[in-house]
Formats: structure tokens, sequence, C-alpha cells
């Protein structure tokens, strides 16, 4: 049997995420039993007869900031139901997110995700509770929601069971740390552009020879960063 990966998101706008989280391969996931992906909206945690869940910064700045008391609130509800392999931040100053962490994402069974607002966070939730602080890119989002949907969308994905080829999600762009090869489809001519022929020609190891090298070709020229020294 599948091992289930439940997924729970903290954020002050959560209709940001229920569509990407609602369609496609997450929802797939849901549906066939193989991920839960659990909304939690900040201002139901939010303090006082406005559900207050931001403040201004101490020492004075532009911007607001998150405020530790309603995050830490949901942090430990949700804590006390079960235990977290990770607790995630998405953060500017985080890892950069790729193809290995949500490799090593897919194989854990709960995760929690904090969409950061406004400048951020309070530091003293990142301290006494994230785990791992992730970034998608040396550019600013106005919320972590876009990050966070990337990363789930990124990690059920690869939950076996998930998608209806097995190797689909194996032989993705990144998992050698290559690019995928150039992909075509019918008809085998399209306005005068043909398919290579050897795509055509049934003999499979040459087939997954001209992928390989195509892959090694396309990095090389695109993301030379990507290639490591012995190919």
């Amino acid at each position: 049997m599948n091992q289930l990966l439940r997924i729970d998101i903290i954020s002050a706008v959560p209709g940001l995420l229920e569509s990407p989280l609602g369609l496609s391969i997450p929802k797939k996931a849901i549906e066939k039993g193989l991920a839960e992906i659990h909304l939690h909206n900040l201002h139901e945690y939010g303090l006082g007869k406005y559900r207050q869940i931001d403040d201004y910064p101490f020492g004075g700045g532009a911007g607001m900031v998150l405020m530790a008391e309603p995050l830490g609130t949901v942090i430990e509800k949700l804590k006390g139901e079960r235990h977290y392999d990770e607790i995630i931040y998405t953060s500017p100053d985080g890892e950069p997110f790729n193809q290995k962490t949500a490799n090593s994402l897919s194989l854990t069974q709960n995760l929690m995700i904090i969409c950061g607002h406004y400048k951020g966070i309070d530091q003293r939730i990142r301290d006494l509770y994230v785990t791992k602080e992730i970034s998608m890119g040396d550019f600013v989002l106005s919320g972590g929601e876009i990050a966070a949907a990337a990363i789930v969308d990124a990690v059920v994905r690869l939950i076996p069971g998930v998608l209806g080829n097995e190797e689909s999600a194996l032989s993705d762009s990144f998992q050698d740390q290559l690019l995928a090869p150039p992909l075509y489809t019918r008809p085998e001519e399209y306005k005068g552009l043909k398919v290579p022929s050897v795509l055509v020609s049934g003999d499979h190891g040459k087939i997954a020879a001209w992928r390989l090298e195509q892959s090694i070709e396309r990095t090389k020229n695109l993301r030379p960063d990507l290639i490591k020294d012995d190919i």
C-alpha cells in the first residue's frame, strides 16, 4: 500500500492556493488517496476583534510583518495532532528549490508549509519552528503562496501511483541533472519539419542513446551550470 503524504499550508491568503492545488496533478493525487492538502487561514487565528495577523516591525521601516502569536497558535495546534518531517518556510533567503529537494520531500509523511506575506514573518517563528527554508529564486513575490503551490506540485507528482506512467516523473528534466530531450508527437511532418528518423525507427537502444545525447547537448547549451565534469 502506498504511503499517504499530508501537506498542511498556513496562509494569510489561502484563496490563492485553492485553484492550483485543486486541479491537475495535485487533484489526481488527492482523488487517488495518495495525498492530503489542507489549507489553514491564518486570519482564523488572528488577535482581537479584527483578527489581526500583522503589525509594524520593531525599529521602524516600511511594510508589515506577520506576527508571532497567530502563527505560533496554528503551528502548535497542528504539531499537537501529528509529527512533521519538515516545517518549511518559503523565503527569499532559503535554499534554492530543486529536483533533489522535491525527491526528498516526496518520501516524507507529513509536511507543513508556512507562506510568508508582506515583509515576512516574525524571526522567532523561524527560530522556534522552521526546519527548512526554501526559495524559488533570486526574486521577490508578494507572498509565499505561489512558491508553496510550486513545491506541492513538484512533490506530489513524484508519489508512486499519482502519474499514469511510473517512468514519467523519473524522466523529467533535472532528475539526472540534465534537461529533457526534444519531444515530438503526431504528425510526423509539420510545416516542413520532420520528426527525427531515429524516433520512428523502433530501435529502443538507438532512441535511448539519441535522447541522452540530446539531453547533454541541450544542457550544455542552455544550462551549462548543471553539467557534471564527467559528462
